[in-house]
């Protein structure tokens, strides 16, 4: 959603307002769980009164009381419908967006679940947000209230949704807990309720320079049936990495969290990615290093890490996109990452059909091909098994 498109024919701040108004009422489902310095709010109502200096107001509730305030000063949560308007409207008034650092106020002063909403005895559907040794931290699907499950056995991945048959609920330190047996898991990304990631335009990309286009060369089986000679709209795909410094360009918490399990500091890399995916589950290379670092002893469950990226990265592409994602554009790489890591990860188990079909669509999103999907679909066409190329050294 760009500014411009959403403020297109309107003139004056007063007619702008009364569109952004519109646009908010339109994308903001409400209530809306959402915090305001550091308080944890419901927002039920966004107003304007006609007057341009006052702006858009958000009406918010705590407790029995309720405020007015002025929209920009809410945080909604990252990733959510709300945090897009808020940061439409931040814009407007020619602000940055509001700091999503993962600060104290953000993670111990969020909207939390009433214990006496779950019920033992009861099934409930959990969005699992980020995973530690003997917790998974989660929040209720359909909603943005948060508890903590502890397990002492777990085997979760972030982003999936478990269904709980609570045994025991309990609250400590304002915190509320509950144990119980994770009866089924499952991977629905559009159940996340996430905002797709945005996709940015980023020119034409010509099919000349592609190496199968030369005079007389015949197309390979993958790009047969598709448009390949004809020019095609490029796109750098939105990249969530929260608490990265916009201006610190070579040192982010994914690289940090690299560095540590390079430094056999395997633990504390996985926890730093972690803590990432429960900011926000958007952050798609904290899925593809995840599902890199379990893939030699556990391919099932890094495919699992995988297809989570997957899923949220197409999320934002939708049906029949036609576009390309050039591996030259940084911020494509990730999602590309979690596409290789799954196509490799299924020709590892045995899924020989699944990984051919991602290898294609990798190939038709990043024809240059920097990850060398086409050889490995060459070798799966050939009848060739993983064990069979890794014992050979391919």
């Amino acid at each position: 959603m760009e500014l411009e498109t959403v403020l297109a024919g309107a003139q004056s701040d007063h007619h702008q307002l009364e569109a952004l108004l519109k646009v908010s009422l339109s994308e903001l489902a409400l209530p809306a769980d959402a915090l305001v310095v550091g308080e944890p709010v419901q927002v039920v109502a966004v107003e304007y009164d006609g007057r341009p200096r006052r702006g858009l107001s958000a009406t918010c509730r705590r407790g029995e009381e309720r405020h007015q305030v002025c929209l920009a000063d809410v945080r909604f949560g990252p990733g959510t419908g709300g945090a897009r308007i808020s940061a439409l409207y931040r814009e407007w008034l020619g602000l940055g967006p509001l700091a999503t650092d993962g600060s104290a106020d953000t993670q111990e002063r969020g909207h939390k679940v009433e214990i006496g909403e779950l019920e033992p005895g009861t099934c409930v559907d959990l969005v699992v947000l980020a995973c530690k040794s003997n917790a998974l931290r989660c929040r209720m699907a359909g909603t943005a209230l948060e508890l903590t499950m502890r397990t002492a056995v777990r085997d979760e991945v972030p982003g999936e949704i478990i269904t709980v048959l609570p045994t025991r609920t309990w609250t400590h330190a304002r915190h509320p807990y509950l144990s119980g047996k994770v009866e089924r898991w499952r991977l629905d990304v559009a159940a996340l309720g996430l905002v797709p990631l945005a996709l940015r335009p980023a020119g034409d990309w010509d099919p000349d320079e592609a190496y199968w286009s030369r005079e007389g060369r015949p197309l390979p089986e993958w790009a047969a049936s598709r448009p390949v000679r004809s020019p095609r709209s490029s796109f750098v795909m939105e990249q969530i990495i929260p608490g990265a410094d916009p201006e610190g360009v070579d040192l982010d918490p994914t690289t940090e969290a690299v560095d540590l399990k390079d430094a056999d500091a395997g633990g504390d890399a996985e926890a730093l990615l972690m803590s990432l995916l429960g900011k926000d589950l958007r952050c798609l290379d904290a899925h593809a290093h995840l599902g890199n670092w379990e893939f030699t002893f556990r391919p099932q469950k890094a495919l699992r890490h995988y297809a989570v990226g997957v899923g949220i990265g197409e999320l934002a592409l939708g049906a029949g996109f036609e576009g390309v994602l050039p591996w030259s554009q940084l911020d494509n790489r990730p999602f590309l990452r979690c596409l290789n890591g799954a196509a490799l990860a299924n020709w590892c188990l045995g899924n020989l059909e699944q990984a051919a079909a991602l290898f294609r669509r990798e190939l038709w999103l990043d024809p240059a091909d920097h990850q060398d999907a086409r050889q490995c679909l060459a070798l799966i066409e050939e009848g060739r098994s993983w064990k069979e190329c890794a014992e050979a050294g391919g």
